[in-house]
This record gives structure tokens, sequence and C-alpha cells, in this order.
């Protein structure tokens, strides 16, 4: 009922400020699925010209209290917080704290020298070759929803012995670069990111709502539960979050601070003012060779349809977040979402296209998928193995930049893998000594001496060449 009744309150502030009802109503039909009590949802917030013109919550914030989601409700907004993160680093920039292109180590002069000259500018745009700490934690078989302490992240990324490569020379997006980021800006500070953020960007735009969270014990009120749908029968799970690491993620706030944040950009009043702040915020990474990458400080500068887009998204347990500013038509979507299957940024180019889709000025691209041929990845490559075949990859590998056991097992005609509390995976083969573990984006290279298997190389997205031994 709390939620009807603000739907029509808003749907009547709308229609006064002249946005068509029926518009609204279009809107309302794009969260159908997430508009019952009894399952999780999210939070909407509509910008248009510095205003507010349309807020709904959808569905349950709590389901084991019946708690409703509203506009005031407080989620996990994962990797949008990144754009917090660069903005400090600017500020301190802007106080003469740090340089751009101060090498790390000027800050952390414990971390490793890898032979090229790997700066702050080269965290910010993912351009550093630093694996991703989270794909880390993954392959020892940490489940990212328990709590871990910042020195042990930070002794995670150090014992790394290779880059996935030269600083500047590729975009790859990786979370240890704004974990790094977190702990320079504590150094130029002389505070925590938490207390800097707080004071800096928070407390002026009167985010009152909105924090870093770097105690998972603290209180937040108006909390959102996140969650993910059970896969063997009906209902939900509850994916209880104790993780508190800052920098790659860490804020927490809801529509009405971000709606703040969102028209700073218009009109920067942090810092020392102006625009320049917010002109430095777009400017996009450049690489080795002089080209540019579509990440600019934690900002993805792109279009849709002809309109310039600035956005970022965020996800971790069962939270999602989408900040999308179309910024030449002073227009934004802001959702964020406490179900694991939302996809926000999706329903942000809906909710655009309802609002601005007269103004577009192409068809838009078509994605077309390659056509069925009925063949498996080993029919066309040529390759077939047996049970006895696959028994020469069975045994222990050993990665010490992970201190982790991978235990290789061939069994009815799969060889499968398991580690840490990582449930057993099977490998499929992909090529000469190669085999995949498609759903979780892993590639095993195995190597060999003298025509026997010595180890393999693993390849997990963000983390590349990452080596284990034969024991």
């Amino acid at each position: 009922m709390r939620n009807t009744c603000m739907a029509i309150i808003l749907a009547g502030l709308a229609a006064c400020q002249h946005e068509p009802i029926r518009e609204i109503s279009a809107v309302d039909k794009i969260f159908a699925g997430w508009d019952q009590t009894d399952v999780p949802g999210g939070a909407l917030g509509i910008v248009k010209d510095g205003k507010l013109i349309y807020t709904r919550g959808y569905g349950s914030a709590d389901l084991e209290h019946d708690i409703p989601i509203t506009p005031s409700s407080v989620f996990y907004v994962g990797s949008v917080s990144k754009q917090f993160v660069t903005f400090c680093v600017l500020l301190l920039e802007e106080q003469g704290k740090l340089n751009l292109d101060d090498e790390i180590q000027t800050y952390l002069p414990d971390f490793p020298d890898y032979g090229s000259p790997l700066t702050i500018r080269h965290l910010i745009h993912h351009t550093s070759g630093i694996r991703d700490y989270l794909t880390l934690m993954s392959l020892m078989g940490k489940n990212y929803l328990d709590n871990i302490e910042d020195e042990e992240v930070y002794e995670i990324i150090k014992r790394q012995s290779l880059l996935n490569f030269t600083p500047g020379e590729q975009y790859m997006y990786s979370n240890s670069g704004y974990f790094l980021l977190a702990m320079i800006i504590e150094k130029a500070a002389g505070q925590s990111l938490r207390e800097f953020a707080g004071e800096n960007i928070f407390a002026p735009l009167g985010m009152v709502n909105t924090r870093f969270h770097d105690d998972h014990t603290e209180l937040i009120k108006n909390r959102v539960f996140s969650y993910a749908k059970k896969t063997d029968r009906e209902g939900f799970d509850n994916l209880i979050m104790r993780f508190d690491l800052v920098g790659s993620g860490g804020v927490y706030s809801n529509i009405e601070d971000l709606f703040l944040w969102d028209q700073n950009f218009y009109d920067n009043k942090l810092g020392k003012g102006g625009q320049e702040i917010i002109r430095k915020m777009h400017e996009k990474g450049l690489l080795n060779n002089g080209a540019t990458t579509d990440y600019a400080f934690a900002l993805n500068i792109g279009t849709h349809h002809g309109l310039k887009t600035v956005s970022h998204g965020g996800s971790l347990a069962g939270y999602r977040a989408q900040l999308m500013r179309f910024p030449e038509q002073h227009f934004s979507v802001i959702i964020l979402a406490n179900r694991s299957d939302a996809n926000p940024e999706e329903k942000a180019y809906q909710v655009a296209d309802i609002f601005l889709g007269n103004l577009y000025t192409d068809e838009g691209e078509v994605n077309e998928t390659e056509p069925e041929t009925g063949e498996s990845k080993r029919d066309i490559l040529g390759v077939e193995s047996t049970g006895s075949d696959l028994q020469e990859y069975a045994g222990e590998y050993y990665s010490n930049e992970l201190k982790t056991t991978y235990w290789l097992f061939a069994n009815h005609e799969a060889l499968k893998v398991k580690y840490g509390s990582a449930r057993p995976m099977t490998l499929d083969m992909s090529g000469k000594d190669q085999f995949r573990v498609t759903e979780e984006g892993l590639l095993f290279r195995f190597r060999r001496e003298a025509g026997n298997i010595t180890g393999f190389e693993l390849d997990a997205g963000s983390v590349m060449n990452l080596v284990f031994e034969r024991k």
C-alpha cells in the first residue's frame, strides 16, 4: 500500500511537470516483475532538467520482515563506488597532495617493481595489468561474501609474480587497481577513504545516507538485503554479505543521494568549485600506442542511438546498480536492485527509450548470434580424448602466487578440478593440452617436458598466465 500511494503521488507530480501519465505507466511496466510484496526488486529514480521527476520502489527490501523498498532505501552500489574514488583522487591532486603520473611505489613503497612504470593513472583507467583480486580470491576458493582483511588482500596482490600485460598496453578491468587507489588516498590524505570522501564529497552535497562502509559490524539505517533465486525450487536465498573492502566498491547509498551526486556534474560545488574537475572526470584512458579507451575516471563514455551516455554499473552478492546519464539532454536514470537476476543497465536503457526515443538519431545495432552448426568444439578442433588419455592430466598442482592446491582427477571419461571450497567442475577439451571450464571462464594450458605434464598456466578473465606446478 505504501508503494502504491507513493506511486500515485509521484505520478501526479510528474504530470504537473508535464511528463505524460502514459510514460510513467510505461516505466512501471518495465518493473512489473519486481512490483510484488513477496519478491526482491529495486528502486528507481528518473532525473530531468535538475529534478527527480519520478521515484519509485518495487518489491521487498527484507523478505523476512516484509519491508517494502522505497526511494529512501539504502543499497550497496558495487562498482558505482569507483567514481567517488576517482573524484577523491582528483580532489587530492587539486590540493597538491598527489600527481596522477606518480608511480604507485611513491605511496606503496613495498609494492613490486615489474620493470615498467606503474602510475596512479594506470590504476584509474584499468590499464595497469594488475590481476584482479576478486578473481584471485575466487581461484583460491574463497567466498567473496565473507569478511577478508585489507592486509590479506594486499598480500595476495603483491604476491603475483607477473602482470597481465605491460602497464598502458591495453585495457582490462581490475578491481585491484581501485583497492590500491583507496590505500594511496589514505597515504596522501592522512585519513581513510571513508573519512576523506565523507568530509569532501558526501557531507558537502548533503548525501546523508551515503558512505564507504569499511566495517561490516556497523548498522546501516534502511539497508536493503540482497537475494538470489533458488536454483532447485521456488523462492530466494538471502546472500548475507560481510564483505567490507572499499575502493573497488564499498559505497552504500540511495536514489535521493545519488540524484545529488548526479547533479553535481552539471554544477560542481566540491573542492575549489567549477567544472575543471568535472572535465577531468570525463578524460578517457590513453594507451601506450596513442589509442583511447571508453573508460574515463570510473565513467564509461558511450552512445545510445546517437545520444552521448556517461554511466557505470555495479554488482556484488545480490546487489545490482546502474547510474546512467544523458548529459546533453540533462536526463539520468538511477536503478538500485537487490536481486542477482536484475539487469539494471538494460532497464535503464528501456526507461531512456520511453523519454528520449523521439531524439534518437539511428536505428541502433542488432546483435546477431552465429548460427548453430550442430558441431561440438571437439568436432571443429578435431580433438578426441578417452578416459585413459585424460588420466595423464590428473594430479595435484600448486600455485605459489595463490598459495592454493588444485586437484585434477579423471572420472568416467571426464576431467574435473577441485580447489578450496569450490564445487568440482568439469574441464572440456578445447585444443592440444588445453581445457576450459566455460561457465567459470577458466582456461587451462598444460605444459610438457619430455612428453610429461609438468604443470599448467591458468587464464581467468582478468587474471592471466597464473602458474601452477605439478606436485
